[in-house]
């Protein structure tokens, strides 16, 4: 099972448990305007009025949900998912804006609220995850945008007084012979016409916005300073909130002082809350953020961690290899039986280290919860199942809480928490504060350190690999384990995604691997007190270092070309894998340029979230230390709808993939607690370890893939096999480690 058949899996399940939500409906005198909630009452009784020959569509498929028409033009597209870095404000607007023929300098983006017309028409669920949007939305926002153009130009026809078929729209206008009338005109009158059940979409040679490089909308608000995110949002009367969670996952308050806490100028109430996975811990709360951190540093705490594991990661680290030593449960069977023949053998043991997500922005929501609704505003990835969680604990029904999606910084999975904790722990606080006497809007912060220490982190793993080849390097026998924790497992995910004991997110990668060899697959799912989270690319991460360092490690072995072997294993199927591999070599110059003395190509090629992507990188050992000079991308994932997204995101995604390699880029534990807690003590890549890179795009009219995380995977063995070209020693882990 891959991430996207456990998200469809996800949705079908949430859909049937939460129920029918509120939806959006027009708004009054202002083209396709929206911003009020009706009952599904009064949408039924509306669909009950509306002519016998109209075919009821889904709220996902009602152009009033989504586009806005303003009088002078301006169209505005709400956008169904959590802008975070990834471009979907711009790029899903332009699916829409292609089909309208609307004028892109009059168009918008804006996040859309919790509700059933936001909710993924793959999944079932709002939500933000798996390199989905563009590719889940794409048939979607097509269709939305051309029955909007279909009522703009039923409104022209009318107006103009000629046939609909008379009509030509472009850049934002209608025309007819010599009359015209613009969008703007002509929304009020369009917001009347019956939304057709079906239409025609354009083919893709009559692109004119599709497959063109197109700057962000959001760019220069960003770049000036101006773009507010979920940490800036306000209200009137808020009071900031710092949580003090316990320093071991799950430990429990034995007592508190709180008098010097509450001595701080601007502390209003030290308050003791349930927190996340059984723990409990103290809510500060205070006029501002600084009161709160200064009374939170004031409290005197004793903790209980008697009857949680306490970690520790070396530890750890042994009982996974002693566990990768051992049967597990099957995952992938084959004959196996030549390995012990073989005339090469290769026996290796890799490791990798927990790690946090450590967006530019942490956690943080605003709430205000007045007893009968609960208002939030909060950079969600899975508004569906936060709304509803948020709902559980305040005992409210999922429509009496009103879920603002915010802009978010940064997230690669942190916002998609099946537990929803730190908006259920939110709740919790203003359950209290309203229980207490109190009332207003309350703002709950994370502060770095609580966020590099706050858990739901991409889990450790141990991978062993036993593999018997012939001189050729034709593999006889592939025998693979992996250890590592499920992501799933102890969620409310576990009964129905969690399959014959196998969390298929931690096997991508290698149950599912494109190459012709025996592979034959088990897997530990060892219980740990850390909790666990997908992160950028998910079981990916660490799966392609495995797979592509070993693949590149018989090719040395048997003195082949890394890139011909590669297109010996692949075979004539995988043409994807085969069109990026030949795309980043041709454009790399590797076979024919000359390099640096010193200097070496490594290469990679790995697909996740139904795209490919294939690396060439030059590198170097300066001072005993690696060194990475240049990225070469082959990039294959069906219609490049914005090639510049493309690009940031490769190139955003090979820098945090260069980050995984660099020293001290690991959560590690002793006696239970994380001894990481800032950028410090926490690696990630920064500005001088940013390699040149050039991004370049397969040509191509199939449906588009996901391109949120495919460029992090094959970074770091790409980097991992042109250093052990260098040093003759292959890479067993990651951070890389050299004795």
């Amino acid at each position: 099972m891959n991430y996207d058949h456990l998200m469809a899996r996800v949705g079908a399940q949430q859909a049937s448990n939460l129920g029918r939500r509120n939806f959006l409906k027009l708004g009054a005198g202002t083209g396709f305007a929206l911003g009020l909630f009706v009952s599904h009452e009064e949408a039924d009784a509306q669909a009950a009025s509306a002519p016998a020959k109209a075919a009821p569509l889904k709220p996902g498929e009602q152009p009033a949900a989504f586009v806005r028409i303003d009088t002078d033009g301006t169209v505005t597209v709400l956008v169904n998912r959590l802008e975070f870095g990834q471009g979907v404000i711009t790029s899903l607007p332009m699916l829409v804006a292609e089909e309208m023929d609307a004028d892109w300098s009059k168009v918008r983006g804006e996040l859309a609220p919790a509700g059933d017309a936001y909710k993924d028409p793959g999944f079932g669920i709002q939500m933000t995850g798996g390199s989905n949007s563009v590719r889940s939305s794409w048939q979607q926002y097509r269709q939305l945008g051309a029955r909007t153009r279909a009522m703009l130009v039923s409104a022209a026809a009318q107006r103009l007084n000629v046939a609909p078929s008379a009509c030509r729209v472009s850049n934002g206008v209608v025309s007819a012979g010599g009359k015209r009338a613009t969008f703007g005109e002509l929304a009020a009158d369009a917001m009347k016409q019956p939304v057709p059940e079906t239409v025609t979409l354009k083919n893709a040679k009559d692109f004119k916005l599709i497959g063109k490089p197109t700057p962000r909308l959001d760019a220069r608000a960003k770049a000036t300073g101006q773009q507010a995110f979920g940490i800036d949002s306000q209200l009137a009367g808020m009071k900031t909130v710092l949580l003090l969670h316990p320093p071991v996952f799950g430990a429990k308050l034995v007592s508190f002082d709180a008098s010097k806490a509450r001595a701080v100028k601007g502390v209003v109430e030290v308050m003791e809350v349930p927190l996340d996975r059984g723990a409990t811990g103290l809510a500060v709360i205070a006029d501002g953020y600084w009161p709160a951190k200064m009374g939170r540093d004031a409290l005197k705490v004793v903790w209980n961690s008697a009857a949680v594991e306490k970690v520790d990661s070396q530890a750890q680290l042994a009982t996974y290899r002693e566990l990768a030593g051992k049967p597990g449960v099957k995952v992938r069977e084959a004959d196996t039986s030549k390995i012990a023949s073989a005339p090469r053998k290769i026996n290796a043991v890799f490791s990798f280290p927990y790690l946090a997500h450590a967006p530019m922005e942490p956690l943080n929501c605003l709430i205000d919860f007045d007893g009968r609704t609960c208002k939030i505003t909060a950079g969600s990835q899975f508004q569906t199942i936060d709304q509803g969680a948020v709902a559980a604990v305040l005992k409210l029904k999922p429509q009496d809480v009103q879920l603002t999606t915010a802009m978010a910084g940064g997230g690669f999975g942190r916002r998609a928490v099946p537990s929803s904790d730190y908006l259920v722990e939110a709740a919790r606080v203003a359950d209290a504060w309203r229980l207490s006497g109190n009332s207003g809007p309350l703002k709950i912060v994370w502060s770095r350190e609580d966020d590099i220490k706050g858990g739901y982190y991409r889990p450790a793993h141990v991978h062993r690999a036993e593999i018997g080849f012939d001189e050729k390097g034709q593999v006889l026998g592939w025998n693979h384990t992996i250890v590592g924790q499920s992501i799933l497992m102890g969620t409310p995910f576990e009964a129905f995604l969690v399959k014959n004991g196998v969390d298929g997110v931690m096997v991508e990668g290698v149950a599912d691997t494109p190459y012709n060899v025996p592979l034959a697959l088990q897997i530990h799912h060892p219980k740990v007190n850390v909790p666990v989270l997908w992160w950028r690319s998910v079981g990916h991460t660490h799966t392609a270092f495995v797979m592509e360092t070993l693949i590149d490690e018989i090719a040395r072995i048997t003195a082949q070309d890394p890139v011909a072997y590669r297109r010996q294993l692949l075979g004539e199927k995988h043409k994807h894998h085969l069109a990026a591999l030949e795309l980043a070599v041709e454009k790399s110059g590797y076979g024919h340029k000359t390099l640096p003395k010193g200097h070496a190509f490594g290469v990679a090629v790995h697909e996740s979230f139904g795209s490919v992507v294939a690396y060439v990188v030059e590198a170097s050992m300066r001072e005993g230390q690696p060194t990475l000079h240049r990225v070469t991308a082959g990039v294959a994932c069906g219609t490049a709808v914005n090639p510049m997204a493309i690009e940031a995101q490769v190139q955003g995604a090979a820098l945090m993939g260069l980050g995984t390699t660099l020293p001290g880029a690991a959560i590690t534990l002793k006696d239970g607690v994380v001894q990481q807690s800032n950028f410090g003590d926490y690696t990630v890549a920064r500005m001088p370890q940013m390699p040149a890179i050039s991004v370049h795009i397969v040509p191509s009219t199939e449906a588009p893939t996901g391109m949120g995380e495919p460029g992090l995977p094959p970074l770091a063995p790409a980097f991992a096999n042109a250093l052990a070209r260098l040093t003759g020693k292959p890479m067993r882990a990651l951070p890389f480690e050299f004795v």
